[in-house]
């Protein structure tokens, strides 16, 4: 739980310091929606998708609403070019209504539980971005606008001593909602995890998985890896073969069957 950051000077600055390309729109600073209810205290980040095109009028609209739903509708638009177009600072009209066991599970930076009530509003606990996307599930992520998302939410994060677990998407939020549509919000906050161990601006070093030594013809071979067959005589002294157990009984066999053909061949020619 904390203030938003202020003044937005505050907020501007931890925004490029995380190298963030910022276009600063109009009164940005004093766009907002303060006069019809609180801002804070912020709990989180939510990230929508707009279901428009044209980064110009994504950019309008989300500045200045529309009918019905007045603006600031974030506080900042994500492009797909990857810049962010701040259009308010306060509350904004993008989370709208909410699911309260939600809301305690991001304050708690705990794992989420379905969204299934709106009795909580969300205008007044979560910074907004909204981001340029037809929301179709075909209209692509551009990297630079992932990344962008990535470096704005770890901004955030980082001012307030956050983890990642306190950024998620309207779906995770309302209940019905989709957005955003695309990509996953585990994934996401994988992202800005790891982006948030590098220090501010700086890209993360990618993890690299450790190599395993090759195991070697002999290891493989006398791993546990098949139970033994039921019909086996050694079941009960070797429940879980290894691979040349299975030779061993196959020599076993081979040689019972050798005999078991001997013996007959002799009593047919004792027969004879």
């Amino acid at each position: 739980m904390a203030p938003p950051m202020t003044p937005p000077a505050t907020f501007l600055s931890a925004l490029k310091a995380e190298g963030v390309t910022v276009v600063e729109v109009g009164s940005w600073r004093t766009h907002n929606r303060n006069s019809k209810g609180a801002w804070g205290p912020v709990h989180g980040v939510m990230i929508h998708h707009t279901v428009t095109s044209g980064s110009a009028r994504t950019v309008e609209i989300c500045r200045n609403g529309y009918s019905g739903l007045p603006g600031p509708l974030c506080h900042g638009v994500i492009t797909k070019d990857g810049r962010v177009h701040l259009v308010g600072y306060g509350r904004a009209n993008h989370a709208g209504a909410g699911d309260g066991d939600v809301l305690a599970a991001v304050i708690a930076e705990k794992k989420l539980p379905a969204a299934n009530e709106a009795n909580t509003d969300g205008n007044a606990r979560f910074y907004g971005f909204e981001c340029e996307n037809l929301g179709d599930g075909k209209d692509p992520w551009p990297a630079a606008q992932l990344d962008a998302i990535e470096r704005v939410s770890a901004a955030i994060c980082r001012m307030h001593g956050w983890d990642a677990a306190s950024v998620i998407g309207h779906l995770e939020w309302q209940p019905g909602k989709i957005d955003p549509r695309g990509f996953t919000m585990t994934s996401m906050r994988d992202r800005i995890e790891r982006r948030l161990s590098a220090p501010p601006g700086k890209t993360p070093t990618p993890t690299t998985p450790e190599k395993e030594e090759p195991m070697s013809y002999k290891e493989i071979w006398e791993q546990d890896k098949a139970p033994a067959p039921s019909t086996s005589p050694t079941r009960e002294k070797n429940p879980t073969w290894k691979p040349i157990s299975f030779l061993r009984e196959i020599y076993d066999l081979a040689r019972e069957t050798r005999d078991l053909v001997r013996d007959i061949r002799d009593q047919q020619k004792k027969g004879a």
